[in-house]
């Protein structure tokens, strides 16, 4: 089972729909139950889809195997103080990126005492194997299942299986590849050009990712 902590957000219901419609089974967490369960209904799957379940956020990272982390930045500590005691060894992938937007200026990157989202996490949970991946594919494109998400997805970790089996969850959504990026330290340059993505779609009103070309 795949959980969503924060799933009822663009990003995490399109990933959570995206490896559902893979045969995976996937439980939607949200502070409010109700809403998580609402969100779960609205999914649109397809034949072959896995189970898709809703529930608050502390059931949802009880019961997940791999969690994902998919609140905004300034909620991931709250989150994190209140079920890390449930994540430990565990497969955490971190989906964040720290960003604040302003009028006029568009997106841009928030520091992070720890250096990135992810190692922040890592820095709380000691026990569980953190993985940051994901941040750079449109959530927008995500959700529309009849169009292909072509792309790069950067994946780091310190732990080597735990983001070897991340890397199998990529190949798993059609026209992403995933790229092993090195350690988590590598986290805050994925992190910090989501951003940048942000403010290039917005100027060309597209859905623009990321590709690594020569591999």
């Amino acid at each position: 089972m795949l959980a969503f902590l924060g799933g009822t957000g663009p990003e995490g219901r399109g990933l959570a729909l995206r490896l559902a419609r893979a045969g995976h089974g996937v439980i939607i967490g949200s502070r409010d139950e109700a809403r998580a369960q609402a969100a779960a209904a609205e999914l649109h799957l397809g034949a072959g889809a896995g189970q898709v379940l809703g529930a608050d956020n502390t059931r949802a990272a009880s019961q997940g195997e791999v969690v994902f982390l998919a609140v905004p930045y300034e909620a991931q500590r709250l989150l994190l103080e209140q079920v890390g005691h449930l994540l430990a060894g565990k497969v955490v992938v971190d989906v964040i990126a720290p960003m604040r937007f302003q009028r006029g200026r568009g997106a841009s990157a928030v520091d992070v005492p720890a250096g990135s989202a992810a190692q922040e996490a890592q820095q709380m949970l000691p026990g569980a194997l953190v993985v940051a991946a994901f941040q750079t594919v449109s959530a927008e494109e995500l959700l529309l299942v009849d169009h292909s998400v072509a792309g790069d997805v950067i994946v780091c970790s310190d732990h080597q299986p735990a983001k070897d089996r991340v890397m199998e969850l990529v190949r798993l959504i059609p026209d992403l590849r995933p790229v092993d990026g090195g350690g988590l330290a590598n986290a805050k340059y994925v992190e910090q050009i989501t951003p940048l993505l942000v403010n290039i779609n917005r100027i060309y009103k597209v859905h623009a990712g990321i590709q690594v070309v020569g591999l």
